[in-house]
């Protein structure tokens, strides 16, 4: 159940400060009532959700400024587990990483936003998961669950796309050619672009 809330919120079908009832998750997922409390403790935890007093769960808005911080914090953790991955890349992990890459180019060329996002999200996962550092992958899943939807939002960015695929090709390449440093500092520039991006969007967003 708790995977099941936890989609929800990345999707986008249950939105910030929506509140949570626990009848109603009860009922969607056929699960007793101190099931569900568990659950909203655990995703609360995360940063998902909070609760109210008196008022009971609901999804938690994270402000431009908080995404901004996140944003940095990823920066240092995504640049050790890039350098990390560089490390540890194999020919096979090589050749996966410059496949999506190469997809990546093509949905730009063809306007698929979506699919670049996708492509996008596949490849900081991958590099995650090359590196071996679990408890830096931890961490970076829980801080993108908190920021997906200022991510989404920076993904429909006009021209966005053509800004951050040399970087995620910068990435690859870095990792690919087992150069720690140069990954680090690639991804780390990729996320300096990032924030710098964020901070153009409308400020008066929760």
């Amino acid at each position: 159940m708790v995977a099941g809330i936890r989609e929800a919120i990345l999707s986008g079908e249950f939105v910030p400060n929506q509140r949570l009832i626990e009848a109603d998750l009860s009922e969607r997922f056929a699960a007793g009532r101190a099931a569900v409390r568990a659950a909203l403790l655990e995703l609360a935890n995360e940063g998902l959700i909070e609760r109210v007093q008196n008022r009971g769960a609901r999804v938690r808005a994270v402000s431009l400024a908080e995404a901004v911080e996140i944003t940095e914090v990823r920066m240092v953790i995504e640049g050790l587990c890039a350098a990390k991955a560089a490390e540890r890349i194999t020919g096979g992990d090589a050749a996966e990483l410059r496949r999506i890459g190469e997809e990546m180019g093509a949905a730009v060329a063809s306007g698929d936003v979506l699919g670049y996002s996708r492509l996008n999200e596949l490849l900081h996962r991958r590099i995650r998961e090359i590196s071996g550092q679990r408890t830096a992958a931890e961490v970076l899943e829980r801080l993108r669950a908190q920021n997906v939807r200022h991510q989404f939002r920076l993904a429909m960015q006009p021209g966005r796309p053509q800004v951050s695929l040399p970087e995620h090709l910068e990435i690859i390449e870095a990792v690919c050619g087992g150069d720690p440093e140069a990954a680090e500092r690639a991804a780390r520039a990729h996320l300096r672009s990032v924030i710098e991006a964020l901070a153009r969007t409308d400020p008066a967003a929760p």
